[in-house]
């Protein structure tokens, strides 16, 4: 399932068993495998990785019983070259920095990077640095973000 007035880059494979919401963005080079849920508004960077499979062997053929399911919620960001692995789930307007590669949640409102991907700080609706529960650039505190998701 596709939803409406999504933007799908160029060399984009959309596997069968997967979902993707209402105006998603999926830049260029990306698989979105079988068990992947993007939820409305998602944005997925150039060359992000999703993966369906934890513990992949060519010669061990276990088929789609040992895939595990991976949702990326409403607004939530994963950058360029981001790793998710399977089973995850980013949360709402989360964001995932460039090349992080995420082996946990991610709870919703926060920022990860690195390798592993931890927690850096929450973020607003709008992607900026919450301080105390507010936002500096759009006047919002937490609580009205989330009301706005």
């Amino acid at each position: 399932r596709i939803g409406k007035n999504c933007n799908i880059g160029e060399q984009v494979f959309i596997e069968n068993k997967v979902s993707i919401g209402n105006g998603c963005t999926i830049k260029n080079g990306i698989a979105v495998w079988d068990l992947v849920t993007l939820e409305e508004d998602v944005f997925v960077g150039p060359y992000a990785v999703f993966t369906n499979h934890f513990k992949p062997r060519a010669f061990i053929k276990k088929g789609s019983s040992v895939w595990r399911p991976t949702l990326i919620k409403k607004g939530a960001t994963i950058g360029a070259n981001a790793t998710i692995i399977c089973g995850i789930t980013v949360g709402k307007y989360a964001m995932v920095g460039a090349g992080a590669v995420v082996t946990k949640d991610v709870p919703d409102h926060t920022l990860v990077l690195g390798n592993p991907a931890k927690i850096v700080y929450k973020i607003c609706y709008c992607g900026e640095e919450l301080v105390n529960g507010y936002c500096a650039e759009c006047k919002k505190h937490l609580a009205e973000n989330r009301i706005a998701a």
